[in-house]
């Protein structure tokens, strides 16, 4: 029903900055929250931010307020994390994911995923 695809990950020194983008498709995403995740190996997947496409609310992780910023462009039916003042403790696997519900920031409440791109921060 929904198709994710996660790019723009990559190597960056610790300070500087990367955009990802997850490219949605389907018929019913833009009804759905657009949510980033991240997972390090050995720990819990962790929510990042959320945005609902129709309205454009967002909610962010305290870890990321004031560094990372999601948005959405409605032309390209793409959903954006831009990731500044990167820290070693950002390096992880960014999942892209849809949600029924309205601001969800719980791995349970979402139904599809993207299948990762890996940034890596080096100090």
């Amino acid at each position: 029903q929904v198709q994710l695809v996660e790019s723009g990950g990559g190597l960056v020194q610790a300070g500087g900055s990367l955009r990802l983008s997850c490219a949605a498709s389907g018929r019913t995403f833009e009804s759905r929250a657009m949510g980033w995740f991240r997972q390090s190996p050995g720990k819990e997947r962790e929510f990042v931010a959320v945005l609902r496409w129709n309205g454009a609310s967002t909610y962010y992780a305290d870890s990321v307020k004031g560094r990372f910023t999601i948005s959405r462009d409605n032309a390209k039916n793409t959903v954006y994390l831009q990731m500044n003042s990167l820290k070693p403790e950002d390096t992880a696997v960014y999942y892209c994911a849809a949600s029924p519900g309205r601001l969800p920031s719980r791995t349970y409440e979402y139904d599809y995923w993207g299948q990762g791109t890996q940034v890596t921060v080096s100090s």
